[in-house]
C-alpha cells in the first residue's frame, strides 16, 4: 500500500465567475522511500495540491478528494487537532521562501528547539542538543552559536538549511519540498538538492520534489508527475520520461531546459497558461500546442495509461497512429 494517496483531489476557489477548479480531479500515490518530482510552470497548481495534502489551503479555497490518506489515515477526517499533530511530525513540508517561513522575531534555535518539544516532547535540554545535531546534520558551522542568530543574520542558504532542519527534526515518513531552492544561487541550490538526497537515503523517507525546473529532477526523481492548470497531463517513470516524453507540454519543458540550447537561441513555449476562469473547453495546452487539432479544442482527452504510467493527451509523441489521426481530426497549426 502507497504512503500518500490521492485520488481526485480537487481545489476549488470562489470568485465572481463561479467555483475556479486551480487543482483538478488529480491521482497521485506515492511510496515509501519513493522520491517523486511534480514540475510545471507557475500557476499549474503543483504547490496548492501539496499544501491541500498538509492541510494549509487557505480561506476560502475547499479541499474534496474521493480519497486523500496517509499511511492509510483519512486526511479529510481528521480533527484540527490530529492534523496538526501529523503535520510536522510524520508529514513535513519545506517551503519556497524562508526568510517568510521563519519567524524573524524568535532566534532559529528557540523555532527549531519548540518544534521539537511540542512535537517529540523533550525536555529543553534535549531539545537544544537534538537541535545542535539537526544544524550540524545539514552542514550549518558553528551549530551551537547558530541556535541564537535571528533569521535576518544568516544567509538564504543558510535560512534554507535551518527550515531542512526543521522538517527532519521528527523523522518524519513524507517530506514535501517545495521549490526549495528557487530564491538561492546556483551553488547554493546544488549543495540543498544534495542535501535533500542524501537525507531522504540516510533517513529512508518519502520525498516530494515541487519544482518548475526539470534539469534538477533528472537525477533526483524515481517518478515525474507533469501538471499544467491544474491537471496532471503526464506521469512516468522518470527515465523514460526524459528519454521519451508523450505529451506535447513535457517535451516542450525538456527542450527549454539551458543544457539543450547548445548555440542555439535558448527554446521557449509559446503564450501562457490559461487562468483559473478562462480554461479552454478541451485541452487546456491546446492553444500552445502545435499539434491541435479542432477535437483539440472541444474535447477534453482523457488520461490514460502509458508503457510506464499515463498521458493526458489525445495524439501522444509515441502513438503510432498519431499523425493519422491529427489529419483526420484537422491540424490546426504547424508542428513547433
Amino acid at each position: 500500500m502507497a504512503l500518500l494517496e490521492i485520488e481526485n483531489l480537487t481545489v476549488e476557489f470562489p470568485s465572481a465567475m463561479g467555483a475556479g477548479r486551480a487543482v483538478d480531479r488529480i491521482s497521485l500515490a506515492v511510496a515509501e522511500a519513493e522520491v517523486v518530482g511534480i514540475v510545471g510552470e507557475t500557476g499549474a497548481g503543483k504547490s496548492l495540491a501539496m499544501l491541500a495534502v498538509m492541510g494549509l489551503v487557505p480561506y476560502p479555497g475547499r479541499v474534496t478528494a474521493d480519497r486523500l490518506a496517509f499511511a492509510n489515515r483519512d486526511l479529510l477526517s481528521l480533527t484540527a487537532r490530529e492534523r496538526r499533530a501529523l503535520a510536522g511530525k510524520s508529514m513535513a513540508m519545506i517551503f519556497q521562501d524562508p526568510m517568510a517561513s521563519l519567524n524573524p522575531c524568535f532566534t532559529v534555535g528557540f523555532q527549531l528547539i519548540e518544534s521539537l518539544r511540542v512535537h517529540e516532547r523533550m525536555s529543553r535540554a534535549a531539545a537544544q542538543r537534538r537541535a545542535i545535531e539537526l544544524l550540524e546534520q545539514v552542514g550549518i558551522p558553528a551549530a551551537e552559536s547558530r541556535l541564537r542568530a535571528f533569521p535576518h543574520q544568516l544567509s538564504g542558504g543558510m535560512n534554507q538549511r535551518v527550515m531542512i532542519a526543521m522538517a527532519i527534526a521528527c523523522r518524519p515518513r513524507l517530506l514535501i519540498a517545495d521549490e526549495p531552492t528557487t530564491a538561492l544561487d546556483v551553488t547554493v541550490q546544488a549543495q540543498i538538492l544534495d542535501l535533500l538526497r542524501a537525507l531522504q537515503r540516510e533517513h529512508g523517507m518519502a520525498l516530494v520534489l515541487v519544482t518548475h525546473n526539470m534539469g534538477i529532477l533528472a537525477d533526483t526523481a524515481h517518478r515525474v508527475v507533469v501538471m499544467y492548470a491544474g491537471q496532471i497531463v503526464e506521469a512516468r517513470e522518470a527515465a523514460g520520461l526524459f528519454r521519451a516524453p508523450q505529451h506535447p507540454y513535457t517535451a516542450a519543458l525538456l527542450a527549454a531546459r539551458p543544457e539543450h540550447s547548445e548555440e542555439r537561441r535558448l527554446a521557449t513555449i509559446r503564450g501562457a497558461m490559461p487562468g483559473l476562469n478562462d480554461r479552454p473547453a478541451g485541452c487546456r495546452f491546446s492553444a500552445r500546442c502545435g499539434y491541435a487539432t479542432a477535437r483539440s479544442r472541444t474535447v477534453e482527452p482523457d488520461i490514460r495509461p502509458w508503457t510506464d504510467g499515463e498521458v493526458r493527451c489525445h495524439y501522444p509523441l509515441g502513438d503510432a497512429g498519431r499523425d493519422r489521426r491529427i489529419a483526420a481530426d484537422g491540424p490546426l497549426g504547424a508542428k513547433p
